[in-house]
């Protein structure tokens, strides 16, 4: 990192601290401008919020569409706001709202010889609030796949913000050489995906219907599963109220080498389709995870 990032890094940095500072509650006033601001005056992203919204409940009215629109953003900015906050958090507290229900099954599957498990979720909830699960997990270190941000500064932060609690990042160009490092040093490993990201043309391999349309999938966790037979869970999320979430691990399979190809992958695509009916809200709707059709795909 230059000078120059070095000096935007310590700016932002220490903005976000002064703010992290703040009581929740009061964070929770600012997500509730930062709603109007966002939503209202900026309109960011709205479009495509609102396309892939009305792709994906077609059944629902114009009214309902704008309900649950609404509802979305004002979990977008409460998201913000709960981000910037754990640049000054205790584990006592984030433990306390991000409680992991059943940490207790991936150290049964530790004990039973699976030196290393992996773990898919989405983004879902507050996905950076389980920053701190190695302190839930007996003797084992938990590697989170990521993928470069284009502002080394906002990379910088986001990396410092995820492991401050012991979790260990990997570059996603890094993720098959690191396992294989993780595998043949038998070291006690829980590996994280997010794994409702949207494939480059190059890549995709599977097409699923995920919320009424055909969707592309990102099929990289289940190959790199079946080629060091991995065990699989699902991250499955639930918001309780504002500012608390809820994670349960579903095993999806222990023995990955014995499945069909792309049935991890259909796995993951029902149940993270399930979590997000539960509450759509608390999705990321904001990206474009239908930019890629299937004219386009074949076309290419």
């Amino acid at each position: 990192m230059g000078m120059w990032n070095g000096i935007g890094y310590a700016i932002v940095y220490a903005w976000i601290k002064v703010h992290a500072l703040l009581p929740m509650p009061v964070l929770y006033v600012l997500s509730d401008i930062l709603y109007l601001i966002i939503y209202r005056v900026v309109l960011y992203r709205v479009r495509i919020v609102r396309r892939n919204m009305k792709n994906a409940f077609p059944e629902k009215s114009e009214k309902e569409l704008r309900q649950m629109e609404r509802e979305f953003y004002r979990h977008f900015s409460d998201y913000i706001v709960e981000t910037i906050k754990l640049a000054h958090i205790s584990l006592k507290e984030i433990r306390e709202r991000a409680r992991l229900n059943n940490p207790e099954l991936i150290d049964r599957l530790m004990e039973e010889g699976h030196t290393c498990v992996m773990l898919v979720m989405g983004h879902y909830g507050n996905w950076e609030w389980f920053t701190h699960s190695p302190s839930a997990f007996a003797d084992a270190r938990v590697y989170q796949i990521y993928r470069p941000l284009s502002s080394r500064i906002f990379d910088k932060l986001f990396i410092s913000l995820r492991t401050q609690f012991g979790a260990y990042g990997i570059k996603k160009n890094d993720t098959v050489r690191d396992i294989i490092r993780l595998k043949k040093d038998r070291e006690r490993s829980v590996v994280l995906f997010i794994a409702d990201q949207t494939p480059s043309v190059a890549n995709i391999h599977y097409r699923t219907n995920f919320l009424n349309q055909e969707t592309p999938m990102y099929t990289g966790p289940e190959r790199i599963a079946r080629k060091m037979d991995m065990p699989v869970l699902f991250v499955d999320t639930k918001k309780i109220r504002r500012g608390y979430y809820t994670v349960d691990f579903e095993i999806i399979t222990t023995t990955p080498k014995e499945t069909p190809e792309f049935w991890i992958t259909e796995q993951y695509a029902r149940r993270m389709e399930n979590c997000i009916l539960r509450n759509p809200a608390c999705w990321l709707w904001t990206h474009k995870r239908w930019k890629h059709k299937g004219s386009q795909i074949e076309k290419r």
